[in-house]
């Protein structure tokens, strides 16, 4: 009852006069809550993350992949690329030092999705305490960066090892059963 008598109210008013040469009327109605104004843009500073050596880096069975150790920050490893969870946001780089970019949770790997940052330091205490319990026989996978160029290399050099002995036994074959003596 209250709008309809507001409405023709300002119908009535805004018939213009016949002795008004101009006449500026302008009606609001605001039915409901007005919305909120949008909250402010809070800009994420990208932390600067340094470590004078290669961090370790455990696989605790029960996460799936790797969680550093030793260090003041959460941060994980997955298929090569490092995750850090610092000040409640989620950051990546192709890097242990960085350059860290802002990631947003959707973004981030499903196994590192499937649990809470808590969840995560628990398996990480747990596995670390293993580790430094046991380091000479630690049986887990643990990695630390870096190295692989280096695994890499002896890996190589294993299977060039490899080939030659294979390349003497065969030549101690041949002349075993009298070949390369002329006797063909």
């Amino acid at each position: 009852m209250r709008i309809t008598t507001a409405l023709a109210l300002a119908a009535l008013l805004a018939v213009p006069s016949l002795g008004t040469a101009e006449s500026n009327f302008n009606v609001n109605v605001n039915l409901g809550v007005p919305t909120p104004p949008p909250p402010p843009r809070v800009a994420v500073v990208a932390p600067r993350v340094v470590f004078d050596a290669p961090p370790l880096f455990l696989a605790p069975s029960s996460l799936g992949f790797y969680v550093g150790v030793d260090m003041p920050h959460d941060m994980v490893l997955i298929s090569g690329v490092y995750y850090l969870f610092q000040g409640n946001h989620w950051y990546r780089a192709n890097h242990y030092n960085g350059p860290w970019v802002v990631t947003r949770y959707e973004q981030l790997p499903a196994p590192v999705r499937r649990y809470k940052v808590e969840k995560i330091r628990e398996y990480r205490d747990h596995e670390y305490r293993a580790y430094h319990e046991k380091r000479d026989h630690y049986r887990g996978k643990h990695f630390r960066p870096g190295r692989e160029g280096k695994e890499e290399w002896r890996d190589e050099k294993d299977r060039r090892k490899e080939k030659r002995r294979e390349e003497r036994e065969e030549w101690k074959e041949h002349k075993k059963h009298g070949h390369g003596h002329g006797r063909d």
